[in-house]
């Protein structure tokens, strides 16, 4: 399987320079606007003919209008929920400055350039934008920068840099878009015909599979195999194949994360990449425990795609509505009055209080009702609430008798029906209890913090 490397491994339109300058003035500028952390900088270079330019003025959410201090904190998000999908944690320190520089667009889909320089210990990032672009290509270009940043911390300023595999640059970008696209993509307000200016998004999608658009472009072709996936061809990136590259490539990089230690094992191959010419050799390093060959890789992954074809639970909650449902769920909806003349008041109150304090007939129906809800809604949550629904079911199902689970029989008389022993209200108490600590660690996890609450970084 060993081939030629190509000359641009990440995606086509995206040219990886490496930048033979040694020093760090050519990414200087005095007026840049820094990111919270201090990682980006970002300029703007002025159009020095904006009556001659002529580029439509196309519309939505595909389309990207970068803006400097937009751009500054998007990159932010960006790295931040990418760093998430890696097992990363957000207040982690960087290595690497990145410089995005915000170009006037002169042509169409033109492309984005990214040129990496040594510079003392440590390599430094330039980033070439037009300031209208695709959201896929914009979404490209910053997962390959900030993979390349975390590969390249353990390679020599003397050597090459990293060469990053296309699928992961790929499969990373729309990993983080399904995950966070709200958060990642800030775009500047265009006028609508009307005059009036219109949002930073036409449209904002909400509750949907995070493989939704791989689940769709996979249903008229196969995916492809890991040795296409090794090396696509200049259609495929273009993404002229109808879209099964992207999404073999995020289903790819979606099957790998779930391996046992898969996060830590796809850090591992970014750490291995600079010390190979070939990233082949970095993936079965990283993955021996999984992979010995790249046959065993084709039979995994050949199964892999079965299953996913094979499941089809309907479309999956983002992780924030996932979230917001779940809590929603959580929570008794009561009425009371303060005084006998009062007007009755609404209040929001927990499981555990329900439990404690309504009537048995008040608390039964509420909890038979909040049992249904949670068994409709877990499998559309998105991991790991998903788990978390199951788990207060089960454990309001239990405090009913309800839970179908082994059952004991009657001593006294043989033949009598078996019966469901009802958990004690002390043991559901700490159950829900501990399934609270649980969703709190996982809300934690998935809130990607806002610029400005997060501590500086020094470079």
């Amino acid at each position: 399987m060993t081939r030629p490397r190509h000359a641009c491994a990440v995606v086509l339109g995206l040219f990886v320079l490496l930048a033979e300058a040694r020093g760090q003035s050519a990414f200087s500028d005095p007026a840049a606007i820094r990111s919270v952390s201090g990682q980006f900088v970002v300029s703007r270079v002025a159009d020095d003919a904006p009556y001659f330019r002529r580029l439509p003025a196309p519309a939505g959410t595909n389309v990207v209008r970068l803006d400097p201090a937009l751009l500054a904190v998007a990159a932010e998000r960006f790295k931040i929920s990418l760093w998430q999908q890696l097992g990363v944690r957000s207040d982690a320190a960087w290595s690497g400055k990145i410089f995005l520089v915000v170009l006037p667009a002169r042509v169409p889909d033109e492309s984005v350039a990214i040129a990496a320089s040594p510079f003392l210990n440590h390599w430094n990032y330039r980033v070439e934008f037009p300031d209208v672009l695709a959201k896929a290509r914009y979404a490209r270009a910053l997962s390959a920068v900030l993979l390349l940043e975390l590969a390249n911390r353990s390679a020599r300023t003397d050597g090459p840099s990293a060469e990053i595999p296309a699928w992961l640059v790929d499969g990373m970008a729309r990993q983080v878009l399904a995950a966070d696209g709200e958060k990642v993509v800030l775009s500047a307000p265009v006028k609508k015909p009307d005059g009036l200016p219109a949002g930073r998004l036409e449209q904002v999608e909400h509750d949907f599979d995070a493989l939704a658009a791989a689940r769709a472009a996979l249903q008229s072709a196969p995916a492809l195999t890991f040795d296409q996936l090794s090396w696509p061809t200049e259609t495929q990136m273009e993404g002229a194949d109808g879209g099964i590259y992207f999404a073999s490539a995020q289903l790819f990089l979606s099957e790998l994360l779930a391996l046992d230690h898969g996060r830590e094992k796809l850090r591992a191959l970014l750490a291995e990449l600079p010390a190979h010419l070939n990233w082949q050799t970095a993936f079965f390093i990283a993955f021996g425990d999984d992979f010995k060959r790249p046959l065993d890789v084709e039979k995994w992954w050949a199964l892999r795609v079965v299953n996913f074809a094979a499941r089809s639970p309907g479309p999956r909650w983002t992780t924030a509505a996932s979230r917001e449902r779940l809590a929603a769920l959580l929570s008794v909806p009561v009425e009371f009055r303060n005084s006998s003349n009062a007007l009755p008041a609404h209040a929001d109150i927990s499981l555990q209080a329900a439990l404690q304090n309504l009537t048995p007939e008040q608390r039964d129906l509420v909890l038979r009702l909040k049992v249904r809800d949670l068994g409709l809604v877990e499998l559309r949550l998105a991991p790991p609430f998903g788990e978390l629904a199951d788990g207060y079911r089960t454990a309001l199902a239990d405090f009913l008798g309800e839970l179908k689970r082994p059952t004991t029989v009657s001593l006294v008389d043989k033949h009598a029906a078996t019966r469901n022993r009802p958990a004690s209200l002390a043991t559901t108490l700490k159950r829900l209890d501990t399934l609270d600590r649980r969703l709190r660690e996982a809300e934690n996890r998935a809130v990607i913090p806002l610029p400005g609450n997060s501590p500086r970084r020094a470079p």
